[in-house]
């Protein structure tokens, strides 16, 4: 009898292990948001290569200064062209849903969209730094193993995010993120009109200012898979930025060391 009440007993313990809950789906998006994003001002070198049939095409290297809103938790966003030399000043501004293009030759910012292409996969919107817990409902699908970048299985929550602001890039995001690290290791990326645009693979996690952080972002076309995008983010430091950085009547006055 004593055994058969142990054997209840420790049955009864195993249940609610086997049967606990997920984190709630909000929860999981954001704790991804602070693996991809430091709590801190900063800077980081951003370089692009677009790839046709894996052969290199183009390539664009970008400085990209990000800084917290911490009663929004939105970021706000100066994105400055580096090389090639040609577009050496140019600059992208995003300040909440507000997104402009400046040319230092014209002296003029243009309103843009961040859906607008920069170049190859990756559109202006992919290189800035964004909370989606704060731009997107998140509704858990489920659970599910797939294969990184690297073609390593991961167990990863599935999740399907709608926009939930202006602030939105794309209308809807399926967002797969590994269970226990918290790490975004796929995004499908849709339109307004529901067609899928791209596909996103998240991956060389590497120590960047106190987390574990992607230093790389495969962007797949997703009509033609042979066009790829590649994002490589290095010398992420932190940076004082003064607010004026972000404002668009500031831009032809604004000098970047």
């Amino acid at each position: 009898m004593n055994k058969l009440f142990i054997g209840f007993t420790l049955a009864a313990l195993l249940v609610p292990a086997a049967l606990a809950q997920p984190p709630a789906a909000q929860d999981i998006v954001a704790a991804a948001d602070k693996t991809r994003n430091p709590g801190q001002p900063f800077r980081l070198t951003n370089t692009l290569v677009e790839y046709i049939g894996g052969q290199a095409r183009d390539r664009v290297v970008l400085v990209v200064f990000a800084k917290e809103d911490k009663q929004t938790h939105q970021f706000s966003n100066l994105v400055r062209y580096v090389d090639p030399p040609r577009d050496l000043g140019k600059m992208v501004l995003m300040n909440g849903s507000n997104m402009w293009f400046y040319d230092p030759s014209s002296k003029v910012s243009v309103r843009i969209s961040p859906q607008q292409r920069l170049m190859g996969q990756a559109s202006d919107g992919d290189v800035v730094t964004a909370n989606l817990a704060k731009d997107y409902t998140a509704k858990l699908i489920g659970e599910e193993t797939l294969q990184d970048a690297d073609r390593q299985n991961r167990d990863c929550w599935h999740l399907d995010l709608a926009a939930a602001s202006d602030e939105a890039i794309y209308s809807r995001i399926e967002y797969w993120v590994e269970k226990g690290t918290f790490h975004p290791v796929k995004g499908k990326f849709y339109s307004d009109s529901g067609r899928l645009l791209k596909i996103a693979y998240y991956h060389k996690y590497v120590e960047q200012l106190g987390g574990m952080r992607p230093s790389e972002t495969i962007i797949i076309d997703a009509v033609d898979q042979n066009l790829v995008t590649t994002m490589t983010n290095a010398d992420m430091r932190p940076q004082d930025i003064p607010d004026a950085w972000f404002q668009r009547e500031y831009l032809p006055r604004l000098k970047v060391e």
